[in-house]
Order: C-alpha cells, then structure tokens, then sequence
C-alpha cells in the first residue's frame, strides 16, 4: 500500500507486484541457465576481453538501449556493461533478476571525497548515503542503505588472500553530477563517505529488494575532495580496469 507523505519520492509503496514485472522477459528469453553477473564500467576492458576470445556475445536485451550480454569463455559467468545513473544501472539490474540473475559483482570507478586517497585505490562498498530517487521505489526511506555484510566480508577474504589493498566504508549516491556542491560535498565527508558515485544506493536495493547477492568494488578515480576538481587521468588507468574486471569474474563466483 502507498504511504503518503508530503513528498513524492519518500512515498512508499510496499505492495511488491507492480504493472510491469522483470518476470515478464521470461516469455522472450527463458531463465538463463547461468545466474553470475559482473557488471563493469569499464568498455575498454569488456573490448579487449572481446577481441582477446575471453568472452563472446551471449544474449542481447533488447528495448530502446539493448543490454548486451557476454559470457566468459572459461567460466559460467555473464558480463555487461554498466550503465550510468541508478535508473539505467540499477534498472536494467532488476530486469535481469526477472531472467535469472541471482549473484552480481559490480566494478566501476568514483569520485574521491579524501584527498588523501590515491587514484586506483580499491575501495569495497559497505553501503551508500541514497542522495537519489530510484532506491525508495523499492527500499523504505532512509538515510544510508547497508550491503550484505556476508557478501562484503567473502570480498574483503579473497582480496586478503591475493595481498590486494583495499579500503572499505560508505559511498554517496547522488543522481546529479553538475550539482556536487562544496557544502554537499562536506556534509556526505562528515557522514563518513569517502566516494561519490551514482549507481550504489539503487543497486544495493534492488538487492535487497529482489533477494539477489551483490557486491561492488570502485576504484578512487576523479577527486572533488578539493578547491578545484582534480580529474587525475583516471579514466586512463586501462590495466588497474582491466585487472579489476577480471577479478569481479573470480569474485562473483564465490560470493
């Protein structure tokens, strides 16, 4: 039933069958007999997997934006391309549990809020401040949403066990990039984030929502943290996304 409240975008509504239901893709696609997704943001590294014979096109969604779907060639394992935005990421996200996907590994990159960390630095999300509209249409209201601590302690094992460093806390999820503002930008610090992204909040409550296990590694990209942005040629680090979308592959398979 909808609460109403004197704001639309906290107005809950907790009946969980809606008009259109991600189940409605089975009729087109079947349930896919493989159920482990990584979700990368990086094009680059999913073209060289590509042209190197570690994937192959296995499906494509289709609709208005296609979601293109491959799979790894030595593993049981799917892989897309994220999208940017909550609605797009976290959307497609909930379509695809409708088809089958139950345990998902998100790799991406974020804007650092410490100025202190440096670019590529692999930072494991335990929840996100929900600075967004999309994850209230499935979680009720409320300041930070929290990822699976099992989920996230399984990632945090396996990066030990290799020697890879990580950081881990809370990111913020924010729907507009050109509106990162100097005082929002030290409320969210003061709150404990140390990431600015924009796909974290919906994705952890599609999680929650669907039953679905997910976790997410962001490596420090671009840093707001200061008086002027710093871009640190981020996005050109293409071995640390490569490498990082290869281990999303090993992760997601023992979460």
């Amino acid at each position: 039933m909808l609460k109403r409240e004197k704001y639309p975008v906290i107005e809950f509504d907790d009946c969980r069958e809606a008009v259109i239901n991600p189940s409605l893709l089975q009729s087109e696609y079947g349930v896919l007999p493989y159920n482990k997704l990584v979700i990368s943001f990086f094009g680059e590294a999913i073209r060289i997997l590509l042209d190197e014979g570690k994937i192959r096109e296995y499906i494509t969604v289709s609709g208005e934006n296609p979601v293109v779907i491959y799979k790894f060639t030595d593993a049981d394992v799917l892989i897309t391309h994220g999208m940017v935005g909550c609605p797009a990421c976290a959307g497609n996200l909930d379509c695809l549990t409708g088809i089958g996907i139950d345990t998902v590994m998100f790799c991406g990159g974020g804007g650092s809020l410490d100025g202190k960390m440096e670019v590529g630095q692999l930072f494991v999300v335990d929840g996100a401040i929900r600075d967004e509209g999309f994850s209230y249409h499935y979680i009720e209201p409320s300041r930070i949403i929290y990822s699976n601590a099992d989920v996230a302690s399984k990632v945090c094992k396996h990066l030990e066990e290799n020697g890879i460093s990580y950081i881990r806390g809370i990111t913020w999820t924010t729907d507009a990039m050109c509106r990162e503002t100097r005082d929002r930008i030290a409320a969210r610090r003061e709150e404990g984030a140390k990431i600015v992204e924009m796909e974290q909040a919906g994705c952890l409550a599609v999680a929650q929502f669907r039953g679905i296990k997910y976790g997410a590694i962001i490596y420090a990209g671009d840093d707001v943290s200061g008086a002027e942005w710093d871009q640190r040629a981020w996005m050109s680090r293409k071995g640390l996304r490569y490498s990082l979308t290869e281990l999303c592959k090993e992760l997601v398979q023992i979460i």
